[in-house]
């Protein structure tokens, strides 16, 4: 599995000429390292002395921001996977009409999947936002450069995830799907960019 990788193997497998991992399993990865900033932050103030009133607080979006953390984490390879199968639907057979036929089927199933995937990934960094503004308002201020980062690495999960999903959406023969998911990717897209511009104005350094 990929996120079993040594940070090394992993970037060299990156590096290669191999098409898996790519952008889309980069993109999971900022965000799995994402939530691990946001957790880190809440750990570091929950029990804390002068924190005693947000611990509780704090111990939840710990546990929330590790539950991420690994669905993020498991979407590096769930990425990979899914366009592995766009790949291997390419080569299927198209000699005759019904191998035409069932090549395309699974082409088109397999674009979807390609794109359902890195929407969970967007959707799921998303879902940081919130909370790594609450850490930085009312987590321990020593950490708050680390909670910043996590932000960053948030909207670029967010952000390189959505492109994954157009570039997929540019074969889908499906026009109503096509446009419904693009109106999603446009409204999340606009979301992710004001939500960090307003979290990283209003931590105040």
């Amino acid at each position: 599995m990929l996120k079993g990788m040594r940070i090394t193997e992993l970037l060299e497998k990156t590096a290669s000429k191999d098409p898996v991992p790519g952008g889309g399993s980069i993109s999971a990865l900022a965000g799995a390292a994402a939530a691990s900033l946001v957790e880190m932050v809440a750990n570091l103030t929950k029990g804390r002395k002068g924190f005693e009133d947000v611990s509780e607080e704090m111990e939840s979006i710990a546990r929330e921001a590790a539950h991420y953390r690994q669905t993020l984490a498991d979407a590096i390879d769930h990425d990979s996977a899914a366009y592995t199968k766009v790949m291997e639907a390419f080569r299927m057979p198209k000699g005759t009409t019904t191998e035409k036929g069932v090549r395309s089927r699974a082409i088109q199933e397999a674009l979807r999947l390609a794109a359902e995937v890195p929407l969970a990934v967007a959707k799921d960094a998303l879902e940081l936002f919130p909370l790594a503004e609450t850490v930085l308002k009312k987590g321990n201020p020593n950490a708050r450069t680390d909670g910043l980062v996590g932000v960053m690495m948030a909207r670029t999960a967010a952000l390189g995830a959505l492109k994954n999903v157009e570039i997929n959406l540019a074969s889908i023969k499906d026009a109503s799907y096509v446009v419904r998911v693009s109106e999603e990717v446009r409204e999340m897209e606009n979301l992710v960019v004001q939500m960090e511009k307003d979290i990283v104005a209003g931590a105040e350094l």
